[in-house]
């Protein structure tokens, strides 16, 4: 089945979106410096084992285009999945689209079918780095002081794709076009000011109920690394996986092992509701 676009109007925004595959509905959430792209292979992939794969850029990302109005990226989720008509869903999120995937199961538990988070962020979680993290992080920092946008973009790349400890340019094409051009868009557009600031996770990752993947990679941020085990010793109903070799994208990095994964957890999901089918 081919992927189809589409676009929805919330607010003074139109958030542009791909869609592909019918059956229960798994919503990709893309990290900060990727957009709706980051997600192709595991739309597919998802596609072809039988679920409705959709993804969609946030404001300030891609394709979608929005004033700088006061909006909640909470509210345009929900706004996008009543759109679309889904009541429920897979919410499947990198980085800080792990991070709303969060939020929106703690704010609404019942329209989280599942969760998978890779180097998820946490709303209010703490950060910490090695010197040696830090240093790039004064790369990053100082790129964007000058207002050096090619340079941010090439720092960044190293910084997440291959990883802020690993080798400058350890990941290679067609990963790092990809992310080169994706980050590019979000870095191009105008500083959307008036963003609704949501509730602290952090302190509520207990109450996140809903089945989890957790996936981070070795080459990721120690912070990361470090609140990947946090999470799987908290959420109550987490399951966490370490790949080996990638940093904080791995969709593009490694897309057949995190397809693999993701279909493994979409298949245990569809057996409990066999399940829960039997017994009704």
């Amino acid at each position: 089945m081919t992927t189809e676009p589409f676009a929805i109007e919330i607010g003074g925004a139109t958030l542009a979106g791909l869609e592909r595959g019918e059956g229960l509905p798994v919503v990709f959430l893309h990290a900060g410096v990727c957009d709706k792209r980051m997600w192709l292979d595991q739309m597919q992939a998802v596609d072809e084992a039988g679920w409705h794969a959709i993804a969609y850029d946030r404001r300030g990302y891609g394709e979608t285009t929005s004033p700088d109005e006061a909006f909640s990226h909470l509210d345009d989720l929900e706004a996008l999945l009543d759109a679309l008509d889904i009541h429920a869903a897979v919410l499947v999120g990198c980085s800080m689209g792990g991070g709303l995937a969060v939020d929106f199961a703690l704010a609404h538990p019942g329209r989280v079918i599942g969760l998978v988070l890779i180097g998820t962020s946490i709303t209010g979680a703490p950060w910490s780095a090695t010197a040696e993290e830090r240093a790039i992080e004064m790369a990053e920092e100082d790129a964007w002081e000058r207002g050096d946008l090619d340079l941010l973009n090439k720092v960044q790349a190293h910084e997440w794709l291959d990883g802020p400890r690993a080798q400058s340019g350890r990941v290679g094409d067609p990963a790092r076009a990809l992310f080169f051009d994706m980050n590019a868009k979000a870095l191009g557009k105008p500083q959307l000011t008036l963003e609704e600031e949501r509730p602290d996770a952090w302190t509520r990752l207990e109450d996140v109920n809903t089945p989890a993947l957790l996936m981070v990679g070795d080459e990721d941020f120690t912070a990361l690394i470090d609140r990947h085990e946090t999470l799987s010793e908290t959420m109550p109903n987490a399951f966490a996986v370490m790949l080996e070799g990638v940093a904080h994208i791995p969709s593009i990095e490694k897309p057949e092992l995190v397809n693999a994964l993701i279909l493994e957890f979409l298949d245990a999901l569809a057996g409990e509701d066999d399940d829960v089918d039997s017994e009704d």
